[in-house]
């Protein structure tokens, strides 16, 4: 079970904090499983379970819905080729253990209001509080057939079970366990269901790279808390949004811990890092005691699904993930002993990662873009001689290859826009070209679903919306082991992660495109005014790996490329800012044998028709 936070103090809270101290409370490690072979499969069971933990030595106990009691659950560690089956068994009997509430208008200042804890003037999302323990795992990043990638719809109640085949057939990589059940993905992450996988390889092996209590996972996250009538946090969670804005909190946790510390001896350490928020993105920095940027002692070695080829140097802007992103980061502790160092975020929310503005440094909160509290958590390196004979190789996966439109194999191409439709709802609009007919006629002239957009060449080409929403029609049919190129523009206004299930991919390009030329309130664009390009863009090293959620920033158009082997069935892409995901920013796609789809000459594909190319 969880370590409990009394082990650091002498009793419960007498009184409700209105505050907590920071580095208060030590680093909670997750326990390890290392489920063992069985004649044809791992078998292993997991049951979700109510459970009462300290996030904090000062609050009370938190009511959550965890997986065998754990905020986060148990890593599980799995070897490359041990394929895993695992029943996943909902044990959940209390009540949905998170208030609900939203702030309707932008009286005084909404940023702080929805920041700050408690409801407050906030009104009481109806029907959350009766929500069911209706749960379903997805395993994400993993290469598994449809049946067992925790299809949305296909939750379960109290006493049943999911049961799960993980093949394992991937590279080493981090991968981590969610709820994923439909509409209330949410609630249920919010709730406390999620936790870290990791799965490891011959390659990883003869790299030695720092493992026992030198490799730690961070799974990071926000939350926030109900207070009394006094101000008094209750430690119950609170899910409180602004409008139409998904969640931010004000509170940052670690491993289920808030604002915590960690003993680190002056030597190479390991960290397996997850952006598990509904929202927030992070802008991570390592800082000294005078705030002063620590350089030269962190890279990374790895991106959500494995090694790159080489290790490279955390930003000195700062390492950025978005919600669902992972990073395998390695920090060199030997020149740092006897020091305390902050680990911080600088990104504003919502939906940014940008670099701060000028005269903001890390580490400064910037309150009225939703970021009261940088601090992540405190590193404190034990003051003893530096003895560690690990050394940073130089090569790290020798078959790493990053991906370009020329040695990408024949592939079909697929055109996605994120936007909003004349409803405002954001939506995931699957586009195929549309004949000279279909374009507008008339000056000013806007049809809804239909979307000029004039590419690097000058050429202007008119797109179709196909669908839009969760249960239109499946258009997106995948040949198994076929190489696709998804292009995805963003006319939205705000940063969207793109996961996609199943695959890993790469980013081939990033490009700017001036998206004021689309009309939201039409649902497209007017004549001879399209979405027009305006020059190549940037891919950050860090985003150069191998990957499966990409950022898509406002007013870009990024292209990725991935192959659709090992498994078929159905599957989907999503938005992972939850609260989009659950509003509808989520897709399925299909993946069958080519064989298959030949028997019917009827079958499209869903891509742009004559942009299959070698």
């Amino acid at each position: 079970m969880t370590t409990d936070l009394t082990q650091t103090t002498s009793a419960l809270p007498t009184t409700l904090p209105t505050t907590l101290q920071k580095f208060a409370d030590p680093l909670r490690i997750p326990r390890r499983w290392h489920p063992e072979p069985g004649p044809q499969h791992i078998p292993l069971t997991v049951r979700s379970r109510s459970a009462a933990i300290r996030l904090h030595s000062q609050l009370p106990p938190t009511p959550l819905w965890t997986y065998e009691g754990d905020f986060p659950g148990p890593v599980i560690e799995v070897r490359r080729g041990r394929r895993l089956r695992v029943s996943w068994t909902n044990g959940i009997t209390s009540p949905y253990p998170v208030v609900a509430a939203h702030l309707d208008d932008a009286a005084g200042n909404p940023s702080l209001a929805m920041n700050d804890p408690g409801v407050g003037a906030a009104t009481i999302t109806p029907g959350v509080a009766a929500l069911p323990a209706w749960n379903v795992v997805h395993l994400h990043g993993a290469v598994t057939g449809g049946g067992s990638d925790g299809w949305t719809e296909n939750a379960v109640l109290f006493g049943e079970s999911q049961l799960s085949d993980y093949l394992n057939d991937q590279p080493a990589m981090t991968l981590w366990y969610h709820d994923h059940a439909m509409d209330i993905t949410r609630y249920n992450v919010m709730a406390g269901l999620a936790g870290m996988y990791l799965l490891r390889d011959e390659e990883e092996d003869r790299l030695g790279l720092p493992s026992g209590d030198a490799e730690v996972p961070l799974v990071i996250c926000d939350r926030n808390f109900v207070t009394d009538d006094s101000g008094g946090l209750t430690g119950q969670l609170l899910h409180k949004t602004t409008g139409t804005l998904p969640f931010f909190g004000p509170y940052t946790l670690v491993n289920g811990v808030i604002w915590p510390h960690l003993e680190v001896r002056p030597r190479w350490y390991r960290f397996r890092v997850l952006n598990a928020s509904n929202a927030r993105v992070y802008r991570l920095h390592l800082l000294g005691e005078d705030n002063e940027q620590v350089t030269g002692a962190g890279y990374l070695i790895g991106t959500d699904s494995g090694l790159l080829g080489e290790p490279l140097a955390l930003p000195a802007g700062g390492l950025t993930l978005a919600p669902a992103e992972r990073a395998d980061i390695l920090i060199d502790f030997g020149a740092l002993k006897g020091r305390r160092l902050r680990l911080v975020n600088s990104a504003q929310a919502p939906f940014r990662g940008d670099p701060l503005p000028d005269g903001v440094r890390p580490g400064d909160p910037l309150p009225g873009a939703r970021l009261p509290e940088p601090d992540v958590m405190e590193f404190r390196v034990a003051d003893a001689p530096a003895d560690d004979p690990f050394r940073l190789p130089a090569t790290l996966s020798a078959g790493f290859l990053r991906l370009t439109h020329d040695n990408v194999a024949a592939h079909e191409h697929r055109m996605l826009m994120l936007a909003a439709d004349k409803e405002g709802t954001l939506g995931l609009w699957e586009m195929a070209e549309a004949d000279a007919g279909q374009a507008p006629t008339g000056p000013g002239t806007v049809l809804d679903g239909i979307v000029q957009v004039k590419d690097d060449k000058g050429v202007t080409k008119t797109y179709q919306r196909l669908a839009s929403r969760f249960d239109d029609t499946l258009n997106w049919h995948v040949r198994l082991d076929g190489w696709e190129q998804w292009k995805i523009l963003n006319v939205s206004g705000i940063l969207h992660p793109i996961h996609i299930h199943l695959i890993r991919f790469q980013a081939l390009s990033v490009e700017g495109y001036d998206t004021a030329a689309f009309l939201p309130a039409g649902g497209g664009t007017a004549k001879d005014a399209p979405v027009a390009y305006t020059g190549p863009l940037d891919i950050e090293p860090a985003e150069q790996g191998w990957k499966d959620v990409i950022r898509v920033p406002a007013g870009t158009m990024v292209s990725v490329a991935g192959r659709f082997g090992g498994a078929t069935g159905r599957f989907m892409y999503h938005c992972h800012i939850l609260e989009h995901e659950d509003a509808g920013m989520m897709r399925p796609f299909s993946v069958m044998p080519g064989a298959v789809m030949d028997t019917d000459p009827g079958m499209g594909h869903g891509g742009d028709p004559g942009h299959e190319h070698a």
